[in-house]
């Protein structure tokens, strides 16, 4: 199990270093028409690769946001493993979220299945079966099998493992990231339901995304 370091994915070091570098070098000569979009284009970069900690919520049968973002869909589709029909969540990453994803549940990673594909709009639904993706399953303690799937959207070009297959998750434990405006779509387990809705922003580790049945519904 690989685990980047604290506050800054490992991804954005080569980036945020070139940028920092230009923009110092052409400081010092005084070229100021590239040093200032070169400051601008690396203020992006560190925000854009910022890895900020979360508090992780305690207790059973719940499950944690796996992506930062907002909200945009709660429907019933079928798994991209095993084809049963299940609630699906989905949490839309534009450019300025944080792009780290998290565990959504403690459990074993039983399957990862990369799809190489297009980059649609990630908030259109074609992305779900045209564009590049990554899906996991997760089996939790009880035997619960979690699904979710990183989708690359129209700017996003690279999704980045971090964790692989017999791996242990803890919940809201970073097993990954996509760069750029995105998409992770969670499909819940049978006996559990949607604690958040459409519209709500949400916090990758740190917002209950759904709840056992027998616990109550939304917040």
């Amino acid at each position: 199990m690989r685990t980047p370091s604290l506050g800054l994915a490992p991804e954005g070091g080569p980036i945020i270093g070139l940028l920092a570098l230009t923009a110092l070098v052409a400081a010092c000569l005084d070229w100021w028409p590239l040093a200032l979009p070169a400051l601008v284009l690396l203020w992006l970069a560190v925000h854009f690769f910022r890895d900020p900690e979360r508090v992780v919520p305690h207790g059973g049968d719940l499950a944690v946001s796996p992506a930062d973002g907002k909200v945009i869909r709660i429907a019933e589709r079928a798994d991209p493993f095993t084809g049963e029909p299940r609630v699906c969540v989905s949490v839309f990453m534009n450019l300025f979220s944080v792009h780290i994803n998290r565990s959504p549940a403690a459990g074993r990673v039983t399957d990862i299945r990369y799809t190489p594909g297009r980059f649609f709009n990630a908030a259109w639904d074609k992305a779900s079966t045209d564009n590049e993706r990554c899906a996991w399953q997760l089996t939790d303690a009880g035997g619960a099998a979690w699904t979710f799937v990183q989708i690359a959207g129209l700017v996003a070009r690279r999704i980045v493992p971090w964790a692989e297959v017999g791996d242990e998750l803890a919940r809201g434990q970073r097993f990954g990231l996509i760069r750029f405006g995105s998409r992770v779509d969670l499909y819940l387990p049978e006996g559990y339901d949607s604690a958040v809705d459409i519209g709500q922003s949400v916090l990758a580790g740190q917002t209950v995304i759904a709840r056992r049945a027998s616990c109550g519904g939304k917040d």
